[in-house]
């Protein structure tokens, strides 16, 4: 007589979160580094939160401790305590709910407190307006190439950001063999997720381009394109800072520069998405140059763009100033005198 196979047992919630950040994000799902990293952050804020609020160590937690209560409170925590704005907090729970998917498919035992977790709502919240430079102003930022090889660098940087509309760490990334400089001239772009999309270049990005690889010839295939004074890759931090003093620069000729609120380097990416767009440029191509995940991400564009809107209500017939006196019919007048 054969014995009844047991019950399997659900492993643990420290097995739990082992295998979504060894396996899942790392091998299913092929995350790329910062993404994982941005992830292990959030847990670690979480499993500090859990820990203490139910006075266990976090290898002693149960998936029966992660409640919506408890996620709820730790939200709280992050807006109210550690001061994060909205859209950290719910980058923290996108975190939390991805774990908690994954975590439904290896312990049925605790779907039903899963998926009373994975009803907490993401925050709305008021979008800024997207800020973005002028032609003039972008152009006075880039500037002329001086003499010195940090100028001539932070030229070309600029150059290129406003040609291609990267993102900070796209632009730092591109290696000199990213850079083609045949008649189909493009850069290829490393993006989110790993994505890679190719963009053509303007004949006086090419041109500079080719200058500045004559004037540093020691540069090979795998060097990084605008390399720090090191020869190494260029950090997000220094990009701000060269970019700042640029901004400096350009506010003597341009003194509006100096009112802006702060010019970050993402502020050229939404100028030249937001010139395209000005250009006449659709929606989708904007989109897919960007390397945009969802047209949503696009149509922000539009909503900024004030000018489009001005020529959209010059369009439209102004109501007539006069105040007309409303005269009924008369046989509405003779059915109110007969009440």
């Amino acid at each position: 007589m054969s014995r009844p196979k047991r019950a399997a047992v659900p492993p643990s919630f420290p097995a739990l979160v082992q295998a979504f950040f060894a396996e899942h994000l790392t091998q299913h799902r092929a995350l790329s580094p910062r993404t994982v990293a941005t992830y292990r952050d959030a847990f670690m804020l979480f499993l500090d939160y859990a820990s203490k609020r139910c006075a266990k160590s976090p290898t002693a937690l149960t998936m029966k401790d992660i409640t919506a209560e408890l996620i709820l409170a730790f939200l709280d925590h992050l807006e109210k305590d550690r001061g994060n704005a909205v859209r950290s907090r719910n980058a923290r729970l996108a975190a939390l709910r991805a774990f908690l998917k994954f975590a439904a498919h290896r312990d049925v035992a605790s779907l039903q407190i899963i998926e009373q977790a994975l009803g907490v709502p993401v925050k709305r919240f008021e979008r800024p307006i997207l800020g973005f430079l002028s032609r003039e102003e972008m152009l006075a930022v880039i500037g002329s190439p001086g003499s010195s090889w940090i100028s001539q660098r932070d030229h070309l940087l600029f150059g290129l950001m406003y040609n291609t509309g990267a993102r900070v760490s796209e632009i730092i990334g591109v290696r000199v063999a990213d850079v083609i400089l045949d008649s189909a001239a493009c850069v290829h772009l490393m993006g989110k997720g790993r994505k890679r999309r190719s963009l053509p270049l303007w004949d006086t990005t090419v041109k500079e381009v080719r200058a500045w690889l004559r004037l540093n010839s020691q540069l090979g295939p795998n060097s990084a394109l605008l390399p720090n004074r090191d020869g190494q890759v260029m950090t997000r931090d220094n990009v701000s800072k060269r970019l700042d003093i640029a901004v400096q620069t350009a506010a003597k000729t341009i003194p509006d520069l100096a009112k802006r609120r702060q010019i970050s380097p993402h502020t050229i990416r939404h100028t030249t998405a937001m010139h395209m767009l000005q250009s006449g440029t659709p929606i989708e191509e904007i989109a897919l140059w960007m390397g945009h995940e969802s047209p949503t991400t696009t149509h922000h564009y539009v909503e900024a763009n004030l000018a489009m809107k001005e020529q959209a209500l010059a369009r439209m017939q102004e109501p007539d100033s006069k105040i007309r006196r409303y005269h009924a019919p008369d046989e509405l007048l003779e059915f109110l005198r007969t009440l």
